[in-house]
């Protein structure tokens, strides 16, 4: 990944954290998706592994095009 000179902001591993239930809860709202990983690049909802896996051709191209990607304003 490095060729793609991305910046990783954070990674919250919902197991890890006293509210991770209610991260939980709260992307499957927003995504739809109660598995984990719940994987976003550049605030955008990719899916998980098996997504991932699938797009793997395209994985490069995704995280250079999200660490360039304007946050949107909440």
């Amino acid at each position: 990944m490095s060729a793609a000179k991305s910046k990783v902001e954070g990674i919250i591993a919902d197991n890890n954290v006293d509210d991770g239930a209610a991260i939980q809860d709260a992307l499957a709202d927003l995504t739809h998706q109660r598995t984990v990983p719940n994987i976003f690049i550049g605030q955008k909802h990719i899916g998980g592994n098996s997504d991932i896996q699938a797009r793997k051709s395209d994985l490069l191209a995704l995280v250079s095009a999200g660490a360039t990607a304007k946050p949107s304003k909440a």
